[in-house]
């Protein structure tokens, strides 16, 4: 990156994250103060609209503020793209390539969009340094998710979590049992939500390990179904090794902190696991 880029990318980041901290926080509070006896509810379904209309807006908003989207120059790889996510029933709409390049030479491809029409995003560091075969394995992985449903799991996990825990802190927001524990004599609710936040960094770490088995669970799933999408499971596993490198994973992570940390299986486990499998034939020639 060059000096001027990581400044306007700061500059635009903390704008960005100015004006969304102000629409939840202004939101929030004016809920709270409307409905004193209810706002934990209305603040819940405001916390899910306003997610899932971020998750809408971004790729046409947010995303281009960032990078270039240009249409991917290759009519062989996109009728092979488009020929592979028929198979799973997911309706292409356009596909990019960004210039991820001008920022870092980390490798990735992703899908966006709500619903079975996607767009499909490739990095041009990895329209580089893969082959075709490797980026189909790396699209059928994220096809895999879609499929199974992992993010839409993921998601209702988290709402069912944080729809409990709104409820929890409005309880305990009700009581004085908070600046009574840390002595706090201005009992104010804006102390008692600080407080609150404290504690519940405490009470909800446990999730994280619970989240990045759950996460890592997903992956191996993706992976076996990229396998048998495409037939080919050498390409996943040259894809996997590729993405190491160029992400500059670390290849033999200490045990304990990868189960508690680590979103995905380290590197050597997925490959291993994926030339254990049994694959039929190419279906994607």
């Amino acid at each position: 990156m060059t000096p001027r880029l990581w400044i306007s990318d700061f500059l635009k980041s903390l704008l960005l994250s100015t004006i969304v901290t102000g629409i939840i926080v202004v939101i929030g509070l004016w809920l709270i103060q409307t409905s004193p006896d209810y706002w934990w509810i209305w603040l819940w379904c405001f916390f899910l609209g306003f997610s899932l209309f971020l998750m809408y807006i971004s790729p046409y908003v947010i995303e281009p503020l960032f990078n270039k989207f240009m249409p991917v120059d290759e009519p062989d790889l996109e009728e092979r793209i488009r020929t592979l996510m028929q198979k799973v029933n997911i309706k292409v709409n356009r596909i990019f390539k960004m210039d991820a390049s001008k920022r870092s030479r980390h490798t990735n491809a992703y899908f966006s969009g709500i619903g079975k029409v996607k767009r499909i995003i490739l990095y041009d560091t990895l329209l580089e340094k893969m082959s075709h075969n490797e980026i189909l394995a790396v699209l059928a992985h994220e096809a895999g998710h879609w499929k199974k449903k992992h993010i839409l799991k993921m998601i209702v996990a988290a709402e069912i979590i944080s729809f409990i825990g709104i409820y929890i802190s409005f309880k305990i927001l009700q009581t004085d049992f908070l600046t009574n524990l840390f002595h706090v004599q201005q009992d104010t609710f804006f102390a008692k939500v600080v407080l609150l936040s404290f504690i519940g960094e405490i009470v909800f770490s446990p999730f994280g390990p619970v989240n990045s088995y759950v996460s890592r669970r997903f992956e191996r799933q993706a992976d076996r179904f990229a396998c048998e999408l495409t037939g080919n499971k050498d390409a996943m596993a040259g894809a996997l090794i590729k993405l190491s490198k160029d992400n500059l994973s670390n290849l033999h992570p200490y045990p304990l902190y990868a189960a508690f940390y680590y979103s995905h299986p380290p590197v050597v486990e997925r490959v291993r696991d994926i030339k254990r499998l049994s694959v039929k034939d190419a279906k994607i020639k």
